[in-house]
């Protein structure tokens, strides 16, 4: 089989995987972390002349989210048609003055899937996309919410969150825009097709797809699962959220265990610990079959990013779990650029310069209870691999930090133990409070149930 024939048939997979396809003549750019995304973001705001589309999860009102708000404010009064879906649970801190602000000044807000009492199980589905289009034909799209946890605070020694986002001139932009379009109809009156352009002309050589992740339709988790097992040679990724379902963890376990280069980038420290707990339980079994694991040793780490065999790239607002791969709305690209790939290589490899490995130690007499090694973090940032002798990476590898594993199922079993005992310990005390509290929950959910499949009565197979 051809090389060409081959390249055909992985894309017309990933076509199909992702229900979109390979869109030529972009120019793709890369933004790291906040202050570079927000200020390529306001400046294409302020360039705008027909329309501003912001779609994020999180707008706050601390200074970051009143930054912006003035921009798209700003905008509006000189004429331009501006746009803003925040999702309720993300944005529920947001104090109301920055909305009234934004609507008095001509901005159209619209809050998605604000809570439903008895829709129980329609309340879990969240939009958890990042996007901005300007006028159809340029947009930026990534991981990072607005806030001020994304910009940092040079005056009181505060880094921004590590996070990743791209610029993306091109035809690629005007599909983006129509997804915007998508979940704008989804909260209300939908937008007037007149308000894109018909044909966004040509702005580089990049290929892209657009992946627009929505509730059961698992997109993003099958492209991830076709670049994991087509993968030949290297596939770096990068998670803030990775606890990935079995069978893409499976795919990512295999290609290791072929002989490909798999390494793992993800936060030493997280504002969802439990989380980074129950990701650091997987660990024993990826580095056993040859996975590189990096924790990110600085602000917290929230990039989700992928980049394979130095041609594909992904990136965009996916987690590697199950509730972003199949309950949440979520917003990736998949670049297949060459130039692009090596660009997000050269990223990743000075970020595992700032990061500890994560190793197995083996006691020296190569035996411990349970005959298991010890999986510990180096206590200086990894980088590159050396040329350098045994001894001394056995010795480097003993100058360590902490214990992960251990440590990590102590930290999410604990919590667990202790509302199991206080649960206990209620039912014995007031056991008829108990059993009313229960029996409205499951009423609860039984009334959630029977709407849900009320709703799903007359719908189409998926």
């Amino acid at each position: 089989m051809t090389v060409a024939v081959e390249a055909h048939l992985v894309e017309r997979a990933l076509r199909r995987a992702a229900h979109s396809r390979m869109v030529p003549g972009n120019l793709v750019t890369p933004l790291i972390d906040g202050p570079r995304t927000f200020g390529a973001m306001l400046a294409l705001i302020d360039a705008a002349e027909r329309t501003v589309h912001l779609e994020n999860y999180i707008i706050r009102s601390d200074a970051t989210g009143w930054r912006f708000a003035k921009a798209l404010a700003a905008k509006a009064q000189a004429g331009c048609a501006v746009r803003v879906i925040y999702d309720w649970i993300g944005s529920f801190t947001t104090a109301r003055r920055l909305w009234r602000y934004l609507r008095a000044a001509g901005v159209e807000t619209r809050s998605f899937n604000p809570p439903r009492l008895i829709d129980v199980f329609a309340n879990l589905t969240r939009d958890h996309r990042k996007l901005l289009v300007v006028d159809g034909a340029s947009a930026v799209l990534g991981g990072l919410c607005l806030g001020d946890e994304w910009s940092g605070d040079p005056d009181r020694e505060i880094e921004p969150w590590r996070d990743t986002a791209v610029r993306i001139d091109g035809p690629a932009a005007g599909i983006l825009d129509h997804v915007f379009h998508d979940m704008w109809a989804r909260t209300g009156a939908p937008v007037s097709p007149a308000a894109s352009p018909d044909e966004v002309p040509d702005a580089g050589t990049s290929m892209v797809m657009v992946v627009a992740g929505t509730p059961g339709r698992v997109r993003i988790y099958r492209v991830i699962e076709l670049l994991s097992a087509g993968v030949v040679d290297r596939m770096w990724l990068t998670d803030a959220y990775m606890v990935a379902p079995r069978p893409l963890f499976q795919a990512i376990l295999t290609a290791a265990r072929e002989g490909v280069d798999v390494r793992l980038l993800v936060p030493s420290s997280s504002d969802l610990p439990i989380v980074r707990n129950l990701t650091r339980i997987g660990y024993r079994e990826l580095i056993e079959a040859g996975v590189r694991i990096f924790e990110w040793v600085g602000p917290m780490l929230h990039a989700k990013t992928q980049v394979s065999d130095g041609r594909w790239t992904r990136v965009g607002s996916s987690n590697m779990n199950a509730a972003s791969l199949m309950g949440n709305y979520e917003l990736d690209v998949l670049i297949d650029d060459p130039t692009v790939a090596e660009a997000f290589e050269a990223i990743y490899r000075r970020d595992i310069a700032r990061s500890a490995e994560v190793v197995a130690r083996h006691h020296r007499n190569g035996w411990r209870p349970g005959g298991r090694s010890r999986l510990v973090r180096t206590a200086e940032p990894a980088g590159e691999p050396t040329s350098l002798g045994l001894h001394h990476r056995r010795r480097r590898v003993l100058q360590t930090v902490q214990t992960v594993a251990v440590g990590a199922r102590r930290s999410v079993f604990l919590p667990v133990s202790a509302i199991l005992i206080v649960l206990a310990v209620l039912f014995v005390i007031l056991p008829t409070l108990m059993g009313y509290a229960v029996g409205g929950l499951l009423l609860w959910l039984a009334a959630g149930a029977g709407l849900e499949a009320f709703r799903r009565r007359s719908l189409p197979p998926v």
